[in-house]
């Protein structure tokens, strides 16, 4: 009988490569943004709220994040149906809205990363940057 298996984690140059993009990507679309990330049991790695951004929107982002990393799938594929039922029963901690993706290195999930401040499109391409800048697999 096994009792162990491999595992991928995201590092620290990871996460602070990806704070770095997203902030980045951020700048150059003019819209400051909150940057969560977070592992694939939910817990924050690497959290930034650029200046500017919405201080609410980092709960968003947070929420977006561990969306994404439980569910393995964008924050945004929640049925519109249950969403407010899930946020209720999860203390917030679950939402549809867009801008959290879950993190995939070789197909394997390791986390997830939430944005939020901006649009949902915008939230969404800071994202999509964050993963682009350690070579995750794309959302």
């Amino acid at each position: 009988m096994e009792f162990f298996e491999d595992s991928k984690v995201l590092n620290d140059a990871a996460i602070l490569t990806m704070l770095d993009a997203g902030c980045a990507k951020a700048g150059e679309m003019g819209q400051p943004q909150c940057l969560v990330i977070v592992d694939v049991s939910g817990v924050d790695l690497g959290v930034m709220r650029m200046r500017g951004a919405k201080f609410l929107s980092l709960k968003s982002a947070r929420a977006k994040a561990q969306t994404a990393a439980s569910t393995g799938a964008q924050s945004a594929k929640i049925p519109e149906g249950i969403r407010a039922a899930l946020a209720q029963a999860t203390g917030g901690a679950v939402t549809g809205l867009a801008g959290g993706l879950p993190i995939f290195v070789a197909g394997r999930l390791v986390g997830g990363v939430g944005v939020g401040s901006g649009s949902g499109i915008q939230d969404i391409e800071v994202a999509e940057a964050m993963l682009a800048a350690i070579g995750a697999d794309p959302a």
